[in-house]
């Protein structure tokens, strides 16, 4: 039996993306080596993502009784972001589940054709109270649907 090696990430294309959220850099965003920490990439998966949900009504962040939990993310960087870089995350859903999500994130600077990163995370939606595991609600899947 042979091992084989998964194909090396690459950049992306924006076509690739169902959806687009504008991200501005912050001063704060950059860490010594001059180029935006990679901890704030995954904030900006978060940013985009529940953004999206929100404006699209289908997330109520202070009082629905569905919430997402992040389980797994993941991020491959091709190309530094740095500020005053402005920022555009493409959206898409690779998997939708009874009650979990696949997003895959585009992150772009500006104006440019390719990923400076990309990558993916999975909500588990539970009921805000007891923590356990929801199907998904009608309005949800409609907008996760739409970025399939």
């Amino acid at each position: 039996m042979t091992d084989s090696i998964p194909a090396k990430p690459r950049p992306e294309p924006r076509s690739a993306y169902r959806a687009f959220h504008e991200i501005t850099t912050r001063w704060m965003d950059n860490d010594v080596y001059g180029h935006v920490n990679n901890v704030v990439y995954y904030s900006w998966f978060d940013t985009a993502v529940n953004g999206h949900l929100v404006r699209r009504g289908a997330l109520d962040i202070h009082a629905g009784e569905v919430i997402g939990l992040v389980v797994e993310t993941q991020c491959n960087y091709f190309s530094p972001i740095a500020f005053p870089d402005n920022v555009e995350a493409g959206l898409r859903v690779a998997h939708l589940g009874r009650s979990s999500v696949r997003y895959e994130v585009g992150l772009f600077v500006a104006g440019q054709a390719l990923t400076a990163a990309r990558g993916h995370f999975v909500h588990v939606y539970v009921d805000r109270t007891t923590r356990r595991p929801v199907e998904l609600p009608p309005q949800l899947k409609k907008v996760l649907e739409e970025l399939q």
